[in-house]
């Protein structure tokens, strides 16, 4: 496989994931579905065929 390519898929996948992500944290924050300061979020990482299960908590600021 070429490194480059692999390399660009999983940069195209990641920003995706970003971008999306940061939208639906953004509506849900407009929509008042959170109170307190702080919104605790999890970002669970699996792939289908593999053992991959990585999983990043952590906390965003409220405004």
């Amino acid at each position: 496989m070429n490194e480059d390519a692999f390399n660009m898929s999983i940069r195209k996948f990641l920003k995706e994931v970003g971008v999306t992500s940061q939208r639906k944290i953004e509506e849900t924050v407009r929509e008042g579905q959170t109170d307190g300061k702080k919104l605790k979020v999890r970002m669970t990482l699996t792939a289908e065929g593999t053992g991959l299960n990585h999983v990043v908590d952590g906390e965003i600021e409220l405004p």
